[in-house]
């Protein structure tokens, strides 16, 4: 079963029952790109700035108060992700976002046609363009919802960095006492404790937690109003101003309208600051879990500090290899990041004059990163980091056979001795420690302070 629908290309066949209409049909035709979906928290962000339009239009009288309230109300609809599934456009796409905006125009036209008891397709009830879309265009609309639907993600991330930052926290607890070797370059360098080691890991996050905080900051200016090109042209007054009020009780956000609309249309500049800060917490999860993949490294052939929880089996061909999969994983969704940044300032850089056209990039870049950055960091927590354990044995032997033990040990006696001891070290295997002992160089109680977790963490040595 079929409708036809017209536009002014010509005529189309659509499928009688679908929500999605003539305008959305040619769009999925015409850029048959990725086969990658709208993402759904950009879905759901379009369909509250529609309601919030909707409701200043009813308020101010340009809509009627039956045809109105089926708008609101199909709008609610495509909030809960109901109807996901008619949003048929490529997450890439021309046009500056009209794709987009033009199928979830036709899908809130058609549920509230529904809503009316009226055929799909029956635009004289609901029109997507004259009514749906009043007073709006796509290049104050899909701005403004991506900004949304970044905030809201953002709040998700700003939870799970912090559930993370506090999982490390409860491993810098737990080994506190744990001596082991530092490095530097990947050669031994001085005593420190695994605690010390999770407190930098822990320290890190905890700064990404505050810059993804702050980044909401960012993103509350939007250009809901400025239809066009940011001046406005074609809608009302009042409902520019009251827009941006409808809005602010719709989302829960604490959004204003840009002083300068034409600036807040053309200029994407805030979205290359947030993503940079996203490239920044990439950037530390990809540190950690790489030196994270090092400290468990073995089982037998690497330095073996630390165990990882076993996930899955790590080999098709060598029985018993486990691998440190979660952190690979990790890794690589901050890659994408990084690389998504680049996405992002690319297409920010090539707005031209009044407009960006190729913010659909843009969208489906940032919130990809988004949704991969929340989840990575709720599997990075859940199933590596509570259940790593120490190998105490392990990092206390490498602490004390290895030559940077002695570093320590400097203040009390002195570069040319601490020398030789680190040369007859050396010469016969045994360790640094071993030899300290043997000729009596520091009193006993003295060298079990200096080689304490305590001494190893304080700031200088009293």
């Amino acid at each position: 079963m079929i409708r036809i629908e017209h536009d002014l290309l010509g005529e189309k066949k659509i499928p009688r029952d679908a929500y999605f209409g003539i305008h959305s049909l040619r769009a999925k035709e015409n850029f048959p790109l990725s086969g990658l979906n709208v993402h759904p928290e950009l879905i759901r962000a379009m369909g509250l700035v529609k309601q919030a339009c909707a409701r200043a239009n009813l308020e101010l009288g340009y809509l009627k108060p039956e045809t109105g309230e089926a708008i609101i109300s199909a709008c609610e609809d495509v909030c809960s992700g109901k109807l996901n599934e008619e949003i048929v456009v490529d997450a890439l796409q021309g046009g500056a976002g009209t794709s987009t905006n033009m199928n979830i125009n036709e899908v809130i036209a058609n549920r509230a046609i529904e809503i009316l008891e009226g055929e799909k397709g029956d635009y004289k009830l609901v029109h997507p363009i004259n009514q749906v879309n009043l007073h709006q265009s796509t290049n104050d609309v899909y701005p403004t919802a991506i900004k949304i639907a970044a905030i809201s993600l953002l709040r998700d991330l700003e939870k799970k960095i912090a559930k993370l930052q506090a999982a490390l926290q409860d491993k810098e607890n737990e080994f506190r006492d744990v001596i082991k070797i530092g490095r530097t370059e990947l050669q031994d360098a001085v005593p420190m404790t695994l605690g010390a080691e999770f407190s930098a890991f822990s320290e890190a996050i905890a700064r990404d937690r505050w810059r993804v905080f702050k980044c909401e900051e960012r993103l509350r200016v939007v250009n809901i109003g400025g239809t066009a090109i940011g001046t406005g042209l074609t809608a009302p007054r009042k409902y520019i101003f009251l827009v941006i009020e409808k809005l602010r009780e719709q989302t829960g956000f604490g959004l204003a309208r840009a002083e300068n609309m034409v600036d807040a249309t053309q200029n994407m500049d805030a979205f290359v600051e947030v993503s940079g800060i996203l490239k920044a917490h990439a950037v530390n999860l990809f540190k950690i879990s790489s030196d994270l993949r090092l400290m468990s490294s073995g089982p037998l052939a690497g330095l073996r500090e630390i165990k990882q929880p076993e996930v899955q089996a790590g080999s098709s061909i060598m029985p018993g290899k486990v691998n440190p999969v979660i952190c690979e994983a990790v890794g690589q969704v901050a890659i994408k990041v990084m690389a998504n940044d680049f996405i992002v300032t690319q297409v920010c850089q090539n707005g031209q004059f009044e407009l960006n056209p190729f913010l659909p990039l843009l969208a489906h870049a940032l919130l990809e990163s988004l949704s991969l950055l929340i989840q990575a960091n709720k599997i990075f927590r859940e199933k590596c980091i509570q259940g790593i354990s120490a190998n105490k044995e392990i990092c206390a032997h490498y602490a004390h056979h290895s030559p940077g033990l002695i570093t320590a040990l400097l203040p009390y006696i002195g570069y040319e001795q601490a020398t030789s001891v680190a040369k007859e070290a050396q010469k016969t295997g045994k360790s640094v420690l071993e030899i300290v002992r043997e000729k009596n160089l520091i009193p006993k109680d003295q060298l079990e302070y200096i080689l304490s977790p305590e001494a190893m963490t304080a700031l200088g040595y009293r």
